[in-house]
C-alpha cells in the first residue's frame, strides 16, 4: 500500500534518505515501538449510535472562540466510521502496540454504569480485535480528557463523586475489554486536564488544580485496587498512569536558577506522580510548603492544597505497574525577581520560563526541537522515583508539509536519547509516537498537525496520506527488529 500512495503522490519516498540513527542507536529486541491517539480528537460520530455530549463537545459548540480556528471534534478523522481505514495504516507503519482511547461518553452515555451502550462497546471491540489480528498489541487509555458533560455539570474533577464514578467507567472497560486488552492507562496527563478547571478563574489557579490532583490520584488508586483485586488474577493485564511533562533546565548554574528548575518539575509532575511513584509517597515536600507558605500570606486558614491523611496515602502509594510519561520540548527556567501574593498556581510556582532562540521551532509555538531534554527527563525519573518501568507514551513535532524534514529530525533524536538513556540504566520499555494522524488538537483545533499521516480535512472521507515520517518511522522499526 506504501508503494500505490508513493505513486499517487508524485513518489513521495523518492526524498526520503534512509539515513536512519540505527547505525548509531540499538535498541532492545523486546522493544516496543507504537503509535498512539485518543478518541475525541480522531473519532468524530460525536451524537451517533446513542453516544452523548462531552465536556469537549459542550465546550467547542458554546465557546467555539477558545479554540484557535474555532472548530470542533464532531468529525474528526471519522475514525468512528473509518475504523478499517485506521487499521490499515496502523498495520502499515509497522509498530507493535496502538496507543488509543476509550470514550466515557460512547460506553457509558448517562455517565453512569447502570446502562451500558452496545454500539459504543462493539466499536472497541471491533478496534481491539482489529489490532490483534495484526500481532499489534492495544494500549487503552480510559481516560483522555473527555467525560459526560452531565458529569461536568456536578462540578466534573472537582466532584469526589467521580472517585467512584470513574472506577464504576473502569469496571466495565475491564469487564468488556480486560480479555484481550492486557496494557492499561487510567488517565492521560493529570496536570493538563487539571489546569482546565473552570481556567481564568481564581478558584482554577489557586484551588482547582489541587482539588482536581487530590481526586484523581484517589479515583485512580480505586481502579487500581479494583483490577488487581478483582481482574489481574483471571486477566493478567498491567495498569499505570501516563504524565506530561516539559524538561525544565536551570537557565544558569546559579543555586537559584536551579532551585526554580526543581520547583517547576516538583509542580508539574510531582505534584501527581509522587504519591504513587516517590519512597514516602504524599505530594512533593516543595509542593505542600510552598502553597501552605503562600496560602497563610494569603489570609487563608489553612493551605489551598489538600492534605492526604495517612490512610490515603498508604492507599494511593504503588498503584502503578509502569510510569508513562508524554515529553514533547524543553525550556530554560530562571528564579523570578517579581513578588506577588495573587492567589495562582503560577504564582505558586514562582518561576520565569524561556528558551533557546537557537532551539529549532515547530508549527506549535510552545514547541521546540531540544532531544536531550527527553534524557534528562527520563534520567530524573529514574533517579527520583527509584527506576520505574517506564512507556514513553507521546513524543511528537507539529509540522504540515508532507515532507516533514522537521518531524524527520525531531523523531532522530529523541529517538537517540531514548536509547542513551536505557544505556544509562533508565528502565524504558516503549515508545508511542504522537500521532498516528492530523487530528483535532485541542485548543489548537485543526491547525497544528501532528500526524505521521496527512488527513484532509475538507474531503468527506478525510482521506489520509503518509508524511516522510511515516515512512521513516517504518523503516526505522524495521532496521531496529531485524
Amino acid at each position: 500500500m506504501f508503494n500505490s500512495y508513493c505513486l499517487i503522490f508524485n513518489c513521495l519516498i523518492t526524498f526520503i534518505t534512509l539515513q536512519n540513527v540505527e547505525g548509531s542507536v540499538s535498541f532492545p529486541k523486546d522493544f516496543i515501538f507504537g503509535v498512539a491517539t485518543s478518541a475525541y480528537q480522531i473519532e468524530g460520530a460525536w451524537n451517533e449510535s446513542e453516544k452523548s455530549e462531552s465536556n469537549w463537545d459542550y465546550k467547542t459548540h458554546f465557546y467555539p472562540e477558545n479554540v484557535n480556528d474555532h472548530s470542533n471534534g464532531d468529525i474528526a478523522c471519522d475514525s468512528y466510521h473509518q475504523i478499517d481505514e485506521d487499521l490499515k495504516i496502523i498495520r502499515e507503519l509497522g509498530v507493535q502496540s496502538y496507543r488509543f482511547s476509550i470514550a466515557w461518553t460512547r460506553i457509558l452515555p448517562d455517565g453512569f454504569s447502570n446502562r451500558v451502550n452496545e454500539d459504543g462497546i462493539r466499536y472497541y471491540n471491533k478496534l481491539i480485535d482489529g489490532l490483534l489480528r495484526y500481532n499489534i498489541t492495544p494500549s487503552v487509555t480510559i481516560y483522555h480528557w473527555d467525560h459526560p458533560q452531565s458529569l461536568q455539570e456536578m462540578g466534573g474533577w472537582t466532584n469526589t463523586l467521580m472517585i467512584d464514578l470513574f472506577a464504576d467507567y473502569a469496571r466495565i472497560a475491564f469487564e468488556y475489554f480486560g480479555d484481550r486488552v492486557k496494557h492499561w492507562i487510567t488517565f492521560n496527563e493529570p496536570d493538563l486536564f487539571c489546569s482546565d478547571i473552570k481556567r481564568g478563574t481564581v478558584f482554577s489557579d489557586g484551588f482547582g488544580r489541587y482539588l482536581c490532583a487530590y481526586i484523581m490520584l484517589k479515583a485512580h488508586a480505586k481502579t487500581y485496587h479494583i483490577y488487581k483485586n478483582e481482574y489481574y488474577i483471571k486477566q493478567k493485564g498491567k495498569i499505570g498512569i501516563t504524565y506530561s511533562s516539559t524538561w525544565h533546565e536551570p537557565k544558569t548554574n546559579s543555586t537559584e536558577d536551579i532551585a526554580a528548575a526543581k520547583r517547576a518539575l516538583e509542580f508539574e509532575l510531582g505534584l501527581f506522580a509522587n504519591a504513587i511513584f516517590s519512597k514516602d509517597g504524599d505530594f512533593p515536600k516543595i509542593v505542600k510548603e510552598r502553597v501552605a507558605f503562600m496560602s497563610a500570606r494569603q489570609n487563608f486558614s489553612k493551605s489551598r492544597l489538600p492534605e492526604l491523611t495517612s490512610e490515603e496515602i498508604k492507599t494511593i502509594h504503588g498503584t502503578a505497574d509502569f510510569f508513562g510519561i508524554n515529553h514533547y520540548t524543553s525550556d530554560l527556567v530562571s528564579d523570578p525577581s517579581w513578588e506577588s501574593f495573587e492567589v495562582s498556581y503560577d504564582v505558586d510556582v514562582h518561576v520565569d520560563r524561556g528558551v533557546d532562540p537557537s532551539w529549532p521551532g515547530s508549527e506549535s509555538g510552545w514547541l521546540r526541537d531540544v532531544p536531550w531534554g527527553l534524557h534528562h527527563l527520563l534520567v530524573y525519573i529514574k533517579d527520583t522515583y527509584n527506576n520505574p518501568i517506564v512507556y514513553i507514551t507521546e513524543n511528537g513535532f507539529s509540522q504540515f508539509e508532507l515532507q516533514d524534514d522537521g518531524r524527520v529530525n525531531y523523531f532522530k533524536g529523541y529517538l537517540e536519547s531514548v536509547a542513551n538513556a536505557i544505556a544509562e540504566g533508565c528502565n524504558v520499555l516503549g515508545y508511542y509516537a504522537w500521532s498516528l494522524m492530523d487530528n483535532f488538537e485541542w485548543n489548537a483545533g485543526y491547525t497544528h498537525h501532528f500526524g505521521l499521516y496527512h488527513v484532509n480535512f475538507s474531503d468527506p472521507n478525510r482521506a489520509r496520506t503518509p508524511r516522510r515520517s511515516a515512512f521513516w518511522y517504518k523503516d526505522f522499526i524495521t532496521d531496529q527488529k531485524s
